[in-house]
């Protein structure tokens, strides 16, 4: 195969992954280099497709996960709400999960309130430790004394 269609292969293929940023294409467009590589030594067709698909699944398979756990990492935008977590609250309300009650306030503001454990009440008035917050509700545990 000419290099001149490997070249154009790799250009279209850098091309499409800036359009589409998914970590997609970028992997074949190294089987095409070379692809193009082996072109360029006037080795035979059938020797070029197999380094090309060779490569391309190489590059794919041992580098594609740790690039993608790299770049994912990099967009995790934390939130107000990330906050909360570890923070003392004060049960306004008393927590009763199985009647589905219960308040507190943290930061001023007043959050329904949901106990770790189902079974467990939480009085008013008892300082609790927010453990997670799921959708507008607050999931606490009662606080240590000491």
């Amino acid at each position: 195969m000419n290099a001149m269609y490997w070249l154009i292969l790799i250009i279209v293929l850098v091309v499409l992954e800036i359009i589409t940023l998914g970590l997609t294409t970028i992997w074949f467009a190294g089987g095409a280099l070379a692809g193009f590589v082996l072109a360029m030594l006037n080795v035979s067709p059938v020797i070029q497709w197999a380094a090309f698909c060779v490569v391309s699944l190489i590059l794919l398979f041992s580098t594609r996960p740790w690039a993608l756990r790299y770049f994912n990492s990099q967009k995790k935008e934390k939130t107000n709400v990330d906050s909360l977590l570890g923070k003392t609250a004060v049960v306004t309300s008393e927590i009763r999960n199985l009647d589905g009650e219960g308040e507190a306030v943290v930061n001023g503001l007043a959050w329904t309130a949901r106990s770790e454990e189902d079974s467990e009440t939480i009085p008013e008035g008892a300082h609790v430790v927010i453990t997670a917050v799921k959708g507008v509700k607050l999931i606490v545990k009662r606080k240590e004394e000491g």
